[in-house]
């Protein structure tokens, strides 16, 4: 459950920025969080430009926009697929297990989870979590994680105690 969580979603595409090609992975992403009570409070499609995704990325977390920023897409391996670069700009402390537990669960069901190089982190009190650009992809990766995040944004928060200690 997501309930009193505000949530950024933001689509990395270039052919979806372009209007070249339909935004479904961060609609589905949408429908998942307000199926589980959570708010979405920012969404924005940006083309795979680095500095674009710090910006906003930056801008978000500093700002309080969002407890929450998903980002779909731009994390396999084509030479434009920079959104962890920019992820790990601008996080302060990375939270891998996050990532961790999305490639464990995503080999079950296909090899190419491996090549996955999304990344979790922490900016101020604001969780930045990396996921596919597919919809199915990043619907079942935040499925993954879904049973934990309020938590962990509560503790960022200074609200949820501690986490295992």
């Amino acid at each position: 459950m997501l309930k009193g969580v505000k949530v950024a979603i933001l689509t990395i595409s270039d052919r979806g920025y372009q209007g070249k090609r339909e935004d479904r992975s961060g609609p589905a992403l949408e429908e998942l969080v307000s199926s589980n009570q959570g708010e979405v409070t920012y969404f924005k499609v940006l083309p795979d430009e680095k500095e674009l995704i710090v910006e906003e990325l930056r801008n978000i977390a500093d700002n309080g926009l969002a407890d929450l920023i998903l980002t779909t897409g731009g994390t396999g391996f084509s030479l434009r697929d920079i959104t962890p670069e920019a992820t790990r700009e601008v996080i302060e402390r990375e939270a891998p297990g996050l990532t961790e537990a999305m490639r464990a669960a995503s080999l079950k069901k296909t090899p190419t989870a491996m090549l996955s190089r999304a990344l979790a982190g922490i900016r101020k009190k604001t969780l930045i979590i990396n996921l596919p650009g597919s919809p199915k992809g990043a619907v079942e990766n935040f499925k993954v994680v879904l049973p934990v995040v309020k938590h962990g944004i509560e503790i960022l928060k200074g609200e949820g105690g501690d986490c295992g200690g």
